[in-house]
Order: C-alpha cells, then sequence, then structure tokens
C-alpha cells in the first residue's frame, strides 16, 4: 500500500483548518501596503471586498496591536507593524552580515547599492544603501520585482526547477502588465512598446548569466535605470543566498559602463561578503521569547467583540522567529506565543496558505520574504521627523501647549526644528520647521549639548545627570520650556522633544511635576518607534 503524502497548504485550507480572521487581517495590511500605508475604511473596503463592520473589526484589532493608527477618516500603518519584517531580516542574518558591506561599496562608488532574495519567480529586496540626490533609485526594501525586469532575477532563475519555470510562465500569461508588482511601472505588452524585450528573451538571459556568473538590467524596469548584479553564494551549500546589485541611472553610466567600471569593484566586494559568510561565528539568540500573545486574553475582556483574538494571535506568530531562530518546530512556537500547539498549528498552516511561512522536510517551519509585504516598503523611508509627529500631536492634545522636535546643526551651536505640533490658543508658541536658534539658550538644545563628549560645563552635567532641561525666560520674556532627550538604539540623543508654556500658565514646579512625565512617555514611544524602525533600516533625523 503506498504511503500517504502530507497534504499541502492550499489542501488544508480547503479543509478548513486555516483561521479566517487570519486570512481577511493579513489582506487588510497588504492592502494598505501597496496603497503606500494609508487608506479610509471606505477604500478599505472596495479593496478587500470584506463588510464596513468586519474591516472596522479588523482594525480596531490591528490598533490595539500598535500596527495601524487611525487618523481622522484614515486607517495609518504605524512603525511597529515593522517587526514582522525584522523578524524575518532577523531570522535570515544577510543584512546584518553584510549590510555594511554593501554600505561601504555604496560611498565607494557614489552609486545606489542593493540586496535582494529571491521570492518565488520576483526578487525582494533587503537592504538598500541608496543616494541622496535629486535623481535617485526609489526602491525600498521589502519591495517585490519581477525576475524578468531585473539584473539580479536572470541569476535567481539559473537555480529554478522546472515547476518554478511553469508558475513564472503562468504568471505572465495571467498578468502580462505586472499589475501585481505595484513597485514597478505598469508594462506594456510587447507588442505596444519595443522597449521591453519579448518574454522569450528571459531564458536566454538566464543562460547568459550562468556563464558569466553576473548579469545587467539595461533599462528593462523603466528607461534609465540600468544595474549590474553579482551572486552572493552561501559557502555552506553553493547556492545563492543573495545578489548584490549596483543600480544607476543612464546620465551617469551606460550599460556598457557598468561592465567596465562598476563590475569588478562589484564583484571584489561580494568576494568579501562570501568571506564574511564563510566566518561569520553562529548566531547568539539569547534566552527564547515566551508567551508573546498571552496579552490578547485581557484585551479581548475590554474591547469585546470589537477585538478579533485570533488576528491578534495569528500576527504574533511570525515574532517568535529571530537571529538564532530561523527555523522553529510547532512545539516551540507554541511555547514562544504562549498558545496552545492547536492554536498555533492552525496559525501556522494559514501563514504557510498566505505563502508567510514555509514547511520544511524537518517538520520545522520558517518566514519567507512575503513576510515583507506586510508594512514594510513604505515605512522603510521613514524619517524621525515623520515618526514623531503623531505622537507630538497627541502631546499637543492632552497638554493644550505646543511641542517641538529638533537636532543640533552639525557644528553645534544652534538647534533645528525638524517637527512640531501646535494648541488652538490666542497666545501660544509658533514652531516652524526648518527654524534655528541658539543651542546654548534652548532646553532642546541644552539635552542634546549635555549628550556630547565630556567633560561637561557644571549646568550641562547637571542636565545629562537628570535627563531633562528647562529653559526659564532666557530666550524671550514669557517663554518657559523642558526638554528631554530622544534617543537611538545605541542610545544616543539624536533629537530633542519639548513642550514651550507661557510663563504665566505654568510655574518652573509645575513644568517639572505636570508636564515632565508625560514629555518622557511621548519621547520614550517615539524611542520605540525609532527603535523598531531602524533595525535594518537608517532613519534620517531630519
Amino acid at each position: 500500500m503506498p504511503a500517504k503524502t502530507a497534504p499541502n497548504a492550499d489542501a488544508r485550507a480547503e479543509a478548513g483548518e486555516t483561521v479566517g480572521p487570519l486570512l481577511r487581517g493579513v489582506g487588510v495590511l497588504r492592502r494598505l501596503t501597496e496603497a503606500g500605508g494609508t487608506l479610509t475604511p471606505s477604500a478599505l473596503e472596495r479593496a478587500t471586498g470584506l463588510a464596513r463592520s468586519t474591516v472596522d473589526r479588523i482594525t480596531a484589532t490591528l490598533s490595539r496591536m500598535d500596527y495601524v493608527r487611525l487618523d481622522g477618516r484614515d486607517v495609518v500603518l504605524t512603525p511597529r507593524v515593522m517587526e514582522l519584517g525584522n523578524a524575518y531580516l532577523a531570522a535570515l542574518r544577510l543584512p546584518a552580515l553584510l549590510g555594511a558591506r554593501a554600505d561601504a561599496l555604496a560611498d565607494e562608488l557614489d552609486e545606489s547599492v542593493s540586496l535582494a532574495v529571491a521570492d518565488l519567480d520576483g526578487i525582494r529586496f533587503i537592504h538598500q544603501a541608496t543616494r541622496r540626490r535629486a535623481l535617485s533609485v526609489s526602491f525600498r526594501i521589502g519591495d517585490l520585482l519581477p525576475a524578468e525586469r531585473t539584473a539580479p532575477g536572470p541569476l535567481f532563475a539559473t537555480e529554478w526547477s522546472e515547476p518554478d519555470w511553469a508558475r513564472w510562465r503562468a504568471r505572465r500569461a495571467a498578468d502580462p502588465t505586472d499589475a501585481a508588482f505595484p513597485a514597478v511601472p505598469p508594462r506594456q505588452t510587447p507588442t505596444d512598446d519595443p522597449a521591453f524585450p519579448h518574454d522569450a528573451a528571459f531564458p536566454h538571459q538566464v543562460e547568459r548569466a550562468r556563464r558569466d556568473g553576473w548579469a545587467v538590467d539595461d533599462q528593462l524596469i523603466e528607461p534609465g535605470l540600468v544595474a549590474v548584479s553579482v551572486p552572493v553564494r552561501d559557502p555552506g551549500t553553493g547556492r545563492l543566498a543573495c545578489v548584490a546589485s549596483v543600480v544607476s541611472h543612464t546620465s551617469r553610466h551606460s550599460a556598457a559602463d557598468l561592465r567596465t567600471s562598476l563590475l569588478p569593484r562589484l564583484r571584489t566586494a561580494v568576494a568579501a561578503m562570501e568571506s564574511d559568510l564563510r566566518t561569520a561565528p553562529p548566531p547568539a539568540p539569547g534566552p527564547p521569547p515566551a508567551g508573546l500573545a498571552t496579552w490578547t486574553t485581557e484585551s479581548k475582556h475590554q474591547l469585546g467583540r470589537d477585538f478579533v483574538e485570533s488576528l491578534a494571535r495569528g500576527l504574533t506568530v511570525p515574532t517568535a522567529f529571530g537571529e538564532g531562530r530561523a527555523a522553529l518546530s510547532l512545539s516551540e512556537v507554541a511555547r514562544a506565543t504562549g498558545l496552545a500547539r492547536a492554536t498555533a498549528r492552525r496559525a501556522l498552516l494559514t501563514h504557510e496558505h498566505l505563502g508567510l511561512v514555509l514547511a520544511r522536510p524537518d517538520r520545522t517551519f520558517a518566514l519567507t520574504p512575503r513576510v515583507l509585504d506586510l508594512g514594510f516598503p513604505p515605512l522603510s523611508r521613514t524619517t524621525l521627523p515623520r515618526l514623531a509627529e503623531p505622537h507630538l500631536r497627541s502631546l499637543t492634545d492632552r497638554l493644550h501647549e505646543p511641542t517641538a522636535l529638533a537636532v543640533l546643526t552639525p557644528d553645534g551651536s544652534e538647534i533645528q526644528y525638524t517637527a512640531g505640533a501646535g494648541p488652538s490658543r490666542v497666545l501660544t508658541v509658533h514652531v516652524t520647521v526648518g527654524a534655528r536658534l541658539p543651542a546654548a539658550a534652548t532646553s532642546l538644545g541644552r539635552v542634546l549639548l549635555a549628550d556630547t563628549a565630556s567633560p561637561l560645563p557644571p549646568a550641562l552635567a547637571e542636565v545629562r545627570d537628570q535627563g531633562y532641561a528647562l529653559a526659564d525666560e532666557e530666550l524671550e520674556s514669557g517663554l518657559r520650556s523642558v526638554a528631554v532627550p530622544v534617543r537611538d538604539r545605541a542610545g544616543r540623543a539624536v533629537a530633542a522633544l519639548n513642550v514651550a508654556t507661557h510663563a504665566a500658565r505654568r510655574t518652573l514646579e509645575d513644568c517639572v511635576h505636570d508636564v515632565l512625565p508625560a514629555l518622557r512617555t511621548t519621547a520614550a514611544h517615539i524611542e520605540s518607534d525609532l527603535h523598531t524602525a531602524s533595525r535594518f533600516n537608517p532613519v534620517p533625523t531630519s
């Protein structure tokens, strides 16, 4: 009697083993991601085909998880949702091991450099080192591109099996304009635009890449964009771990220039990357997480039917993975999340059905690059002022006082305002983004100066010790303010946050006892968002 084979994810889905609310919740996150991070509930209703009441319950649950913010009429993705993609990138380890090499190459060449991995018959970016120019490449970490319109694609396709080629041909027949790839311009059919090669050319590009060991994109995505790519191989298996690319535009380099001037240096950088992979120590994961989903029970009691507990539980499952935890058994996922084995199993089967999790032959599970579909691309280009703005508005609404974020200028003599929020008052402080003030005369400046190298003057040493600064009518008569630092993942004060008031409204004691606690709480929220968003992605401070 022949042995029975395990049913695949689609078969199990048809058997009703997937979690419906989790399927719908992931669909909402994907539609928000495709829309750039913001949609109205009505637009989500149209985009997902869900009833408005279902959309409202899903967004209420995602809001409770801090994955979205309900901002007036809009549903907005928040940085906390990036913890899903961070779990995949941490488990993958490639950005942490190779990102510095890519950044150094970008600095050396003054061109954008990217790292990409295969995602079925597409390629997905896992690291970007971009140049800040008026005309620059705008791909983001997590963006998915069709393999046949990229330089990395032919390299990955050298390892495709016949089922992989069949999947590619089926996708091209079903989606001739690449509508399923929102990160690239829609493609004209080959008969309409001779600039795009016929699909029959792609197998030839693959064979050329197999022979040469590198590949070029000569304006396949859009006119003017060119790239050259070299594979980075896993030292243990010899298979492609990722592909490194240098990306430019034709006003700086032609495709021929890429081959002659940039390819040799790219190959040198890739050799160093492969050496780093060979010598990298094993990951040090630390204590495994536990009870990641236990908070959902209390939230269900508090919110009732407006909180979809099965969705919240299911979305905690990807966060069980991470560095040193790239492949987990069902029991390990259940322990990490605090879920019953049956609940964890259904969540994993649902994620497998959605393409977010891969079931491995050794009965473990691993995250796939598709996890980056869940909010990562639009948030990977955020800035600190953009992260801070909703928190500033919330603090202003709470205290009815103006709030501001500022950074030190390069020479340290001034502060520059980068974000602000003001209340509806007749007498208030108006914060102009971009305006500069003397650092030593402001609470914002003193907090930042107190984080500079020692030894510090006694006044700044006191600010550093107490963790805040007060300015009492020193910049302007009647103006009083209190400020605290905003620190990055390394603990450096990269910005400062303050509340300003009129001396007639609050005493100095009021500023310390009433304003300062709320200010510190807001700074902690901004820091939490900054630390999540910047784990694998630089976040500019201005």
